[in-house]
Order: C-alpha cells, then structure tokens, then sequence
C-alpha cells in the first residue's frame, strides 16, 4: 500500500557548504528522517495513550490493544494529511 506520507516532518534546506556530502547516498541521509504522516501519527498516539479508554461516552476506542491503538494513529494521520490539501 502506497500512502501520501506529505513529506519531511522537519524538512532542511540543503546547503552544500554544510553538509559536504561525497556521496549522493550521503547527501540523502543526512537530510532524511521522519516524514510528516509518522510524525502525525506519533501525535495522535499520545493522545490516544492520555485516554483511559474506559470512558462511559459511549466511544468505540480502547488503548488495551496496541495493534488497534497504532492502526487508529495512523487513520488520524492520514486524515489530518488529507486535511491539509482540501481548499
């Protein structure tokens, strides 16, 4: 599955005097890291986490299962990614 990870979290400007790459490799490395649908994510589980899950409100969430709490994570990522591009 091929998702729209909406690019560097924290993108940097590249400046050859800086980072001195010698290779292309390198150049990619140092100016990788998290994109910006891990770093939503990584929001949304620290909210998803603060929360009890034994809440009498009638919600469908319960963060007593990890693979569920990371998979909701991620919806809410995708869904604040697609925010972003509707007018």
């Amino acid at each position: 599955m091929n998702k729209d990870t909406g690019g560097p979290a924290f993108p940097v400007s590249y400046d050859h005097d800086t980072f001195q790459p010698s290779r292309v490799d390198e150049a990619k490395r140092l100016m990788s890291g998290m994109d910006l649908r891990d770093y939503f994510a990584t929001k949304a589980l620290q909210g998803l986490l603060s929360w009890a899950g034994d809440d009498s409100s009638g919600s469908y969430h319960s963060n007593s299962d990890p693979a569920h709490t990371a998979s909701m994570a991620y919806e809410y990522a995708d869904a604040m990614l697609a925010a972003r591009v509707k007018p």
